[in-house]
């Protein structure tokens, strides 16, 4: 059975940016797996944080499961998710349990450390997935086999440094889009953080206006997750696209980040 293991930084990401291909691969066959390394503990501006640690995660585990996915816990803590050996450890060690086909995970350049530490530790720790002497925690065999890595569009379609980050590809996430909606309002914590903290209005709005963004870019989606493909040097075949293998129609190539591409070679 083919399998699609997402990995974000905090409780509430994978909603945000991730589910809808997630929902349509299990609606496949796919077996899905949900990982957020961070316990998302600071997220709070009422509660303190071992409650807020254990509210989150209250709330992921049923985020999980209404996306029909298998929880993985958290390794580290919000502000800690560093790209040092013992969280990369404790990562490697999930990618080896689940052996995914597919890991979706952050961008690379992203609004938030926390992100884009999390695109470094899904891609090292796929990349260590066959290495015998490099010994999880807790260890888990090496394990032989391809993966595809995919990274999801940062938030606003910008990096750091306001640059614009075109998607190599979209999933057209319209038929699944209540049911992603609806996975990330299990994390009801988190709405008046966000509206306190970043101006986000509601967050249930700020996903929408999102997927809907993606949906416009890619030209004939209502709601779209936006996707690039990340290098298949150590990991996979040059060719190997398992999304639009399985997706079909509903994964589009974007021309414009094809054209970018040829331009940079």
């Amino acid at each position: 059975m083919p399998r699609a293991l997402a990995i974000a930084a905090h409780p509430d990401d994978i909603e945000f940016v991730m589910a809808g291909t997630l929902l349509q691969l299990g609606e496949r066959g796919w077996d899905i797996h949900y990982m957020n390394v961070s316990s998302g503990d600071l997220g709070s501006m009422t509660m303190g944080r071992a409650e807020t640690r254990r509210v989150r995660q209250c709330e992921s585990r049923r985020a999980a499961e209404a996306l029909g996915a298998t929880w993985h816990g958290p390794v580290a803590h919000d502000l800690q998710v560093f790209y040092i050996d013992r969280t990369l450890r404790r990562v490697a060690a999930v990618v080896r349990k689940v052996e995914p086909t597919v890991i979706l995970t952050h961008s690379p350049e992203d609004y938030m450390e926390d992100h884009m530490n999390v695109s470094r530790l899904a891609v090292t720790a796929a990349f260590s997935r066959g290495m015998p002497n490099y010994r999880t925690s807790p260890q888990r065999p090496p394990a032989q086999v391809p993966v595809t890595i995919y990274h999801a569009s940062p938030h606003g379609l910008r990096d750091g440094l306001r640059r614009r980050i075109v998607p190599g590809a979209f999933v057209d996430t319209t038929r699944v889009h209540a049911m992603k909606r609806a996975a990330l309002a299990c994390h009801a914590s988190q709405k008046d953080w966000l509206d306190t903290t970043q101006g986000m209005d509601s967050y249930l709005v700020s996903m929408d206006e999102f997927s809907e963004e993606h949906g416009k870019l890619a030209g004939s989606f209502s709601h779209a997750e936006g996707w690039r493909r990340h290098s298949h040097l150590g990991f996979c075949a040059p060719e190997a696209d398992p999304l639009r293998d399985a997706l079909g129609e509903l994964y589009r190539l974007n021309s414009e980040y094809e054209r970018l591409l040829d331009r940079e070679v």
